[in-house]
């Protein structure tokens, strides 16, 4: 039997993949897989080539979803692919949210769509003073407002919908986001989040600065939770996972469930590379 090839995912503006990427390329090859990154629509590479396929950083699927989804159905097809496209189709909207929320904690959501923007945003303002909306299929806080009114002028701008209009939890401002990272159920990393000045966005790019931390019991018992939950609506085993939790009245809770393209903060935890691996050569046998 040969060497085992894996094949990990990321787009054209990262072909080397996630930050640290080669960290994952070394845990792998230590334990006798051979790894390589390529790019999800390169149409020289051979997916069914690969013995299995983990989507790590394809942070462009959220713009393109269509030929995105169709380059995972043909992967699924010919080739063991982590998590799997029927996790992808339940994860990629968040409006997921609403159905996990009734399992565990998560924070409140109102769906707004097209036809229904006024009345949708109306609703949302009328449970809430300070609202935030945010696109349903999106990422890295891109599009992501926050308004108290109808007459906010950053409504104009909105991108593409369905969105999503959420409560701001105002302890995004002092305590920030918790990021929980489980790989085959056992939760590994816990990397704390605060938005830069004048911000409610996590994220790098605006700002936003990123901490390793120990694992808190709570973040990990909630995340846990999550993902055993997600599993039960799901109806199949989770292979990785990063919830996003937010103290909301005094406990946390969900505020997004990533199970598509979840970065391992490599960069922060560069020891997360290994259970990464264990991860993978676990599904390879």
């Amino acid at each position: 039997m040969g060497t085992p090839q894996v094949l990990l995912a990321s787009f054209c503006l990262m072909p080397e993949g996630e930050p640290g990427g080669s960290l994952l390329l070394d845990a792998l090859a230590e334990r006798g897989v051979e790894a390589a990154w390529a790019v999800w629509d390169d149409a020289g590479v051979d997916w069914a080539g690969a013995d299995l396929v983990a989507v790590r950083s394809t942070w462009d699927y959220q713009r393109r979803l269509a030929p995105w989804r169709d380059w995972v159905r043909g992967v699924e097809a010919s080739t063991r692919l982590l998590n799997g496209g029927d996790v992808f189709d339940w994860n990629h909207d968040k409006a997921y949210l609403e159905a996990l929320g009734e399992h565990v904690p998560v924070v409140p959501s109102e769906l707004v769509a097209d036809d229904d923007l006024v009345d949708g945003l109306r609703r949302a303002l009328a449970r809430w003073d300070h609202v935030v909306v945010k696109p349903r299929i999106g990422a890295g806080g891109v599009g992501v407002v926050v308004v108290d009114g109808l007459e906010d002028d950053r409504l104009v701008g909105l991108t593409p919908g369905p969105w999503l209009a959420q409560p701001l939890v105002e302890s995004v401002r002092t305590r920030g986001e918790v990021s929980v990272m489980v790989l085959d159920g056992v939760a590994r990393t816990q990397v704390d989040k605060v938005p830069g000045a004048g911000e409610v966005r996590v994220h790098q790019e605006h700002g936003g600065r990123s901490t390793l931390v120990a694992l808190d019991p709570e973040a990990e018992a909630v995340a846990l939770d999550a993902v055993r939950a997600a599993e039960q609506l799901i109806g199949r085993r989770l292979d990785y996972a990063r919830v996003d939790l937010m103290e909301l009245d005094g406990r946390l809770a969900v505020s997004e469930l990533e199970l598509i393209e979840p970065g391992l903060y490599l960069d922060l935890a560069p020891g997360a590379a290994a259970p990464f691996a264990e991860l993978v050569v676990d599904r390879l046998r």
